[in-house]
């Protein structure tokens, strides 16, 4: 079988698992990301080459109790709200120390303290805020999450495609060689387009933004073309540090579930901030 035919074929798999799960029910939703996040785990402890059992009992238990809390907590034994800006803080600050790895040139060493932080910060609480953005300000939304990732996958898209076409000019030659700066603006500027259409023709019939839909989704499509773009290259420089072109094999021709929720994880918590700012404001 070749290469592409592969490719496509597992990417077909990934998308046909990945919208059924989000328009079955909350629940299929939710189990399904749990299975993401063991699996997302599982790599990136290889990647940074740690012990992996603890690491995912313990991520996927704190996964398990917060959707619990959030979502099943009858008798309100916690104030969610609280709980989710304690946890939005503790992984936005993981996040800066995520981008500060990034652009730090000179250690390549992760300390174990590192290790354990972006575990916590890095992999499993976005899974978390992943899971809260697909509520929006109510009930379960699956158009928000589908939203969501339609613009991941057109920034990614359009992302190589000028870059391919017209790139000249490296984003970050030393963590991911292939990335232009044409293809970043051309990602951001046709996901910005994206977020238009999602507002007029899926997210705006169910009246969940009223009137201010289109520039939600227009600032939405804007974060995730930025931040999204930041968050794979964190991935690469994990990677590149390991030494391996992918951080897994689960998908043939994709790599690891991790080089395809790389984007996504990273600016979940973002987003939700976001939505959190939008409420308050509003």
């Amino acid at each position: 079988m070749g290469e592409t035919l592969k490719r496509a074929i597992s990417g077909a798999v990934y998308i046909i698992l990945l919208l059924s799960s989000i328009l079955y029910s909350t629940e299929s939703f939710l189990i399904l990301f749990g299975i993401f996040l063991i699996i997302s785990l599982f790599e990136f402890c290889n990647l940074i080459q740690i012990n992996r059992l603890i690491p995912i009992i313990s991520g996927a238990s704190l996964y398990l109790l917060i959707t619990i809390l959030s979502n099943y907590d009858n008798n309100k034994t916690v104030d969610v709200s609280s709980l989710d800006i304690v946890l939005l803080a503790i992984t936005l600050l993981i996040s800066i120390k995520c981008i500060v790895f990034l652009f730090d040139n000179k250690n390549h060493e992760i300390s174990n303290l590192s290790k354990y932080l972006y575990l916590l910060g890095y992999i499993t609480l976005p899974f978390v805020f992943i899971t809260k953005i697909s509520f929006g300000v109510n009930d379960y939304n699956p158009k928000i999450i589908i939203g969501l990732f339609i613009l991941i996958w057109t920034n990614d898209t359009f992302a190589y495609i000028v870059g391919k076409s017209i790139g000249k000019h490296k984003l970050f030659e030393k963590i991911s060689p292939k990335k232009t700066i044409e293809g970043f603006f051309g990602g951001l500027i046709f996901a910005i387009f994206a977020g238009y259409l999602i507002s007029t023709y899926l997210i705006k019939p169910s009246v969940q933004f009223s009137d201010k839909s289109i520039l939600i989704w227009v600032i939405i499509a804007a974060i995730v073309g930025v931040i999204g773009t930041v968050g794979d290259l964190i991935e690469s420089k994990f990677k590149r540090i390991a030494g391996v072109k992918d951080s897994g094999k689960i998908m043939p021709g994709h790599g690891g579930v991790l080089d395809r929720l790389d984007s996504v994880i990273f600016v979940a918590p973002f987003i939700f901030l976001f939505y959190k700012i939008l409420y308050y404001v509003s």
